[in-house]
């Protein structure tokens, strides 16, 4: 492979990032605002979901997009696709589709007989399920198995994904028709669920100059990395440090969720593990090489909000996860901020 030289060095392949020595945390905060700022000449107005995004995704997690139609749901993950010079490839989820429409299948070769797998379209780096809930369970399933496992079965032979492999999934609240909700099992292995909302007047204005002036509907992304620095950013994040007593924010906030009369399961083992790994992701971004208990409130909503399970009556009184996750954030003592002083002496402490 050639490899060309980049804003943030040599490119390189993903076996050759295998190798090579993670970015510093100052790395990644710069990388993060270079690739914000070039997402943002096509979606404009909305840095804080970008940021998110983002997050989850150098947290080697995938992101559901939830909102209604036109809100740039389909442009953030085209964006960030050809900003982060990822493989892409997109799938439009409608009710008759099968799994070997999305993983592929075999067929018989002409030549010499055997069975030979052509991959399907979740063979990309970054994978966008557009109205991911109008599969039927049967896809979803497949879905899933490669969403956990970075795998597909088909034809009783499983095939591995390409690394990294990220699914931005997009669902639209408001429409049920011919639609199948998400189970939980599906739901718990999206690291974060994020929703656009409708942009400012401001920058509603400023989308709608930069159309006129612009005089194509497309933007010009150029790409500011590669699958193998992003490899390496994401390895960045797992130097950042978090101590036991965010830690144990994190255990008592999940511990709140479940306490919760409004609850019938509250955030599981797994969403506390989902939520350090954010909040290290958040921290990577922010240049700082550890997580402060502001860090895990940033992203407490968004991480652990759609995989609880509410009782009925919570429900008919127009409660949803997120006012749960509120109600613990605001029940839950937060912790004193570690300073990169605290750090070093908690480190020096420690010894080699």
């Amino acid at each position: 492979m050639v490899c060309a030289e980049g804003p943030f060095g040599t490119m390189m392949s993903v076996d050759e990032a295998d190798g090579a020595a993670p970015l510093s945390v100052a790395d990644v905060a710069t990388v993060a605002r270079a690739v914000l700022d070039e997402v943002e000449r096509a979606v404009v107005g909305k840095r804080d979901v970008l940021e998110l995004v983002l997050t989850g995704l150098l947290a080697d997690g995938h992101v559901l997009i939830e909102d209604v139609p036109g809100t740039a749901k389909t442009l953030i993950a085209r964006s960030l696709a050809a900003v982060t010079g990822l493989s892409f490839s997109r799938v439009q989820f409608t009710p008759d589709l099968i799994p070997s429409d999305i993983t592929g299948s075999a067929y018989p070769d002409r030549r010499s007989g055997e069975l030979v797998f052509q991959p399907g379209p979740l063979f990309a780096n970054l994978v966008l399920g557009d109205e991911i809930n109008r599969a039927p369970p049967k896809t979803q399933a497949a879905v899933l198995e490669a969403m956990e496992e970075r795998q597909v079965t088909a034809d009783g032979v499983s095939h591995r994904l390409p690394r990294p492999f990220l699914v931005l999934a997009t669902q639209n609240p408001i429409e049920s028709e011919g639609t199948y909700p998400l189970p939980e099992a599906q739901l718990d292995r999206f690291l974060v669920r994020v929703s656009v909302g409708y942009p400012g007047t401001g920058a509603e204005i400023e989308l709608l100059r930069r159309r006129v002036a612009r005089g194509v509907e497309a933007v010009d992304l150029r790409p500011v990395i590669d699958a193998g620095t992003l490899l390496r950013l994401q390895a960045a994040v797992e130097t950042i440090q978090a101590d036991d007593d965010v830690l144990g924010y994190v255990v008592a906030l999940a511990e709140a969720t479940r306490a919760a009369s409004e609850t019938e399961a509250g955030a599981s083992p797994r969403a506390s593990l989902g939520l350090v790994r954010t909040a290290r992701a958040r921290a990577a971004v922010a240049g700082r090489p550890f997580v402060t208990p502001d860090d895990v409130k940033a992203v407490a909503v968004s991480v652990l909000a759609h995989r609880l399970v509410l009782r009925p009556e919570a429900w008919v009184r127009g409660l949803s996860g997120a006012d749960v996750v509120a109600a613990a954030l605001a029940q839950v003592p937060t912790p004193a901020t570690m300073t990169e002083s605290d750090l070093a002496r908690a480190r020096s402490a420690a010894g080699p």
